[in-house]
């Protein structure tokens, strides 16, 4: 047993192009706890220590590929750590020698991966009866994963015979989906000079969506074709406000998650920070759409010739896997006046600079405030999806009498019309 031990942790210390892989306090904790194991006379105070505190780490991640959280923790670990391999894979900057050297660090790191908690706890009461029962094993079954191709990948490796053979899957993976934050969260925002993960991003979907599928159309295919590497457009999603154009950008994102698609939302005042953004985004392994809801400018504000240059670029080319896709409530994004026109030598100029952003979105869809057709059946099918047991004659009058009360027609009055509906019922 101790040689066993010590054999796996020599090959263990000496990972090379993984070595970040084990960085974690939860690998350094479990390497010192098989070292504690693999003396002739182990401490039972330190290993009682250690192999507490390792529990206590794998017990607060929110890691759930596998049921055992020592494997997923591992897995996750591979997935996520930035290293010369991983990197490289995401490029296609991949050389034969890094290659090579990750499919012997797999196989080491698939030693490790055996040490399930049912497999720990089984070695320690063999040496330590006294604590038998202290501890159960880190296991939880009931445990799911949001990810379906990170869960996929986990179920492989725990089926796999030989990690070494995996490395081309991992190589496909980090090439599609990218690694370290872009490779475990779908959607980011950009706040003070960096990239912020968004823990929990809006889950709405396609399929939720009622009505608008022509005008949704264009930004799907369009989408599609960034995905795919071919050329693509800036989009302007323009209309009156509640028409779900904001909820369009985030359900494609949503979809499309899987694919390699990630979404960046930028605030209107950090415009300013665009080059910063398109730098940590520039050759990375995902698609980005940044994402600008609500834009629009007054005219004292030149924000907008920050966007101009992503939209036509300057003397350095935009990201290839980056598109913009903007929200606004009208279509000419800067706000002209009257007045200005009066005061403006050269008016006609300042018109059409101040136009020419709005034209410099190669792909511009329109989506107009819901006729009382399409609002019905924005009403009848959320009242569907949400399984609102009213009759449907009695729905439509009550929606009629709501448009008439409130604000205009639109599906998010449509959406807070059914939200009435809802609690009405449940009380």
């Amino acid at each position: 047993m101790e040689q066993k031990v010590d054999r796996l942790i020599l090959r263990a210390r000496g990972i090379a192009v993984l070595r970040g892989v084990l960085d974690s306090p939860a690998a350094q904790d479990l390497l010192s706890l098989l070292e504690i194991l693999g003396q002739e006379r182990p401490d039972p105070a330190r290993l009682s220590e250690t192999f507490g505190r390792l529990w206590e780490e794998l017990a607060t991640e929110s890691g759930n590929l596998l049921p055992d959280s020592w494997q997923s923790h591992l897995v996750e670990r591979i997935l996520e750590d930035e290293n010369p391999f991983s990197l490289g894979a995401e490029r296609g900057e991949l050389s034969p020698g890094v290659t090579e050297q990750a499919r012997r660090d797999l196989r080491a790191l698939q030693a490790l991966f055996e040490f399930d908690g049912e497999t720990l706890l089984r070695l320690i009461e063999d040496r330590f009866p006294e604590l038998s029962g202290l501890w159960v094993p880190w296991t939880d079954q009931t445990r799911n994963e949001e990810y379906s191709l990170r869960q996929e990948i986990a179920r492989k490796l725990k089926a796999a015979g030989d990690w070494g053979e995996c490395v081309e899957m991992f190589a496909r993976h980090f090439a599609l989906g990218g690694t370290g934050i872009f490779g475990r969260y779908r959607a980011f925002r950009w706040r003070e000079r960096t990239l912020v993960p968004i823990e929990n991003p809006d889950s709405v979907r396609l399929e939720t969506l009622i009505t608008y599928e022509s005008e949704r159309e264009p930004l799907v295919e369009n989408t599609k074709r960034l995905l795919a590497g071919a050329p693509a457009h800036h989009v302007l999603l323009y209309g009156p406000p509640g028409t779900g154009k904001s909820s369009t950008v985030k359900a494609i994102a949503n979809e499309y998650a899987s694919a390699g698609l990630r979404l960046v939302e930028v605030a209107k005042e950090d415009l300013g920070e665009l080059p910063q953004v398109l730098g940590a985004l520039r050759d990375r392994g995902p698609r980005f759409i940044v994402f600008v809801d609500d834009l629009s400018f007054e005219e004292h504000e030149v924000e907008y010739k920050t966007l101009k240059a992503l939209l036509e670029g300057t003397a350095e080319r935009p990201p290839d896997n980056v598109r913009l896709y903007a929200t606004s409530n009208r279509r000419n994004i800067v706000r002209e006046r009257f007045s200005e026109r009066e005061d403006d030598v050269h008016a006609r100029d300042t018109e059409q600079e101040k136009f020419s952003l709005a034209a410099r979105f190669g792909l511009r869809l329109s989506f107009p405030a819901p006729d009382q057709r399409r609002y019905l059946q924005i009403v009848t099918g959320l009242a569907r999806q949400r399984g609102i047991d009213i009759p449907e004659e009695d729905i439509r009058e009550r929606a009629l009498l709501w448009d008439r009360w409130h604000a205009g027609r639109s599906g998010r009055t449509a959406r807070q019309f059914v939200d009435e509906l809802e609690a009405d019922n449940l009380t």
